[in-house]
């Protein structure tokens, strides 16, 4: 079960086992933290608010112990303040056929990196720094966790790249643009936009157990159960070929026994009684005959 934010925040804000929590702790914690008094809701704060009391919690945040409840708490409120960024970030990234509660909760593990990152002294807004974090653990996330193939980050940027490309020449050329021209446009070899191509392929994986939807029928059966199955006659046919030299270069007797041993489908006794030899005699003709086969398959 995937973890909401709510829970996630108090994960990495509750107090430490062996601090007694008592009913007037949040008043207590107030009173340690006077830039928060008045504040019932830091999640309801005004976002012009929001941006001062964050640069005041995170210059207080620097001077203080961590590890500390005054310091969880002073996080706990920071986190609580800036989930907007969080949000504001997964609409720039739009949608990624990704639960959202999940990729909200990606998205506030990189503003917890950015909160413990940060640095009040390098004159620097909060968002600033905090934006980028919380897009680069998203980034991280689409490419460490949501391939149905493992595929190299090089290839995985090579998507992205084709993506973008696709779009810029499909607005200039009114068409999709072919293989040849994305490799003009992005200065690539050919084969590199057909391996990204294909890379492109392993992103996501459909299910066997779902109807086509190739749109061709009307037959709502799962595609399991509409794929072909390999013929083995195949390889029958292809020992045929085989065979068919080595059978060549055998002597005219020893043709003619396993044209009438597998032709005809005559007995040994039968053809020890047209050929004028015993039923032993023609069984050791036989086993002579196709160990030869048999070593001549094995060599091609």
């Amino acid at each position: 079960m995937a973890t909401t934010s709510d829970e996630l925040l108090h994960r990495v804000t509750a107090p430490a086992p062996d601090e007694a929590v008592t009913a007037d702790t949040p008043g207590r914690l107030h009173a340690l933290v006077p830039e928060l008094d008045g504040i019932d809701d830091s999640r309801q704060v005004a976002p012009a608010d929001a941006r001062e009391l964050t640069r005041v919690l995170l210059t207080r945040l620097a001077t203080l112990e961590e590890g500390t409840r005054e310091y969880s708490y002073v996080r706990a409120t920071l986190i609580e303040l800036n989930l907007s960024l969080v949000r504001f970030v997964l609409r720039r990234v739009g949608n990624r056929q990704e639960p959202e509660e999940d990729l909200l909760q990606v998205g506030s593990v990189g503003l917890i990196k950015a909160i413990d990152r940060f640095d009040p002294e390098h004159g620097v807004e909060f968002t600033t720094f905090a934006v980028p974090t919380i897009l680069g653990e998203i980034r991280r996330h689409f490419r460490d966790a949501t391939w149905a193939v493992h595929v190299p980050r090089r290839l995985q940027e090579l998507r992205i790249t084709l993506a973008r490309a696709r779009d810029v020449l499909f607005q200039r050329l009114g068409r999709t643009p072919t293989v040849a021209e994305l490799a003009e446009h992005l200065g690539l070899s050919e084969e590199e936009v057909i391996e990204g191509l294909a890379a492109a392929n392993g992103h996501t994986a459909g299910s066997l157990d779902a109807p086509s939807a190739d749109g061709q029928d009307d037959d709502p059966s799962p595609l399991a159960q509409r794929l072909g199955r390999e013929d083995q006659r195949f390889a029958a046919i292809e020992n045929l070929v085989a065979l068919k030299p080595l059978i060549a270069e055998l002597p005219e007797r020893d043709r003619l026994i396993l044209s009438m041993r597998f032709g005809e489908e005559l007995t040994q006794s039968q053809i020890g009684d047209r050929l004028g030899l015993s039923q032993m005699h023609v069984s050791r003709l036989l086993a002579r005959i196709l160990k030869k086969l048999r070593e001549g398959l094995s060599a091609t």
